[in-house]
């Protein structure tokens, strides 16, 4: 299944509060309940203006339709082609 990094302005996102930020995961993951399996939330990387969400899901569509149901922002969509870590080195 592809993987996505997903990019969100969000001004001020890293002045969020840890109440905050466990509120808009709840919120993601309700709307990932109702929307069956085929879509994952992994994780997420939260800088000072963005967010950095990665996703698998089975195409682009399904991303948009969480972000609009869940209310999140949407700046980039961009396909993972690729993984490297240090070990890629060796």
């Amino acid at each position: 299944m592809p993987k996505y990094l997903i990019e969100r302005d969000i001004p001020g996102a890293g002045q969020l509060t840890a109440d905050e930020l466990k509120a808009i995961s709840q919120r993601s993951c309700s709307v990932l309940k109702t929307m069956g399996p085929e879509i994952h939330w992994l994780e997420s990387f939260v800088t000072d203006d963005r967010v950095y969400c990665l996703y698998i899901a089975p195409n682009e569509r399904m991303i948009r339709e969480h972000a609009e149901a869940g209310g999140f922002p949407v700046t980039a969509i961009r396909p993972v082609r690729s993984r490297i870590d240090p070990a890629t080195a060796e």
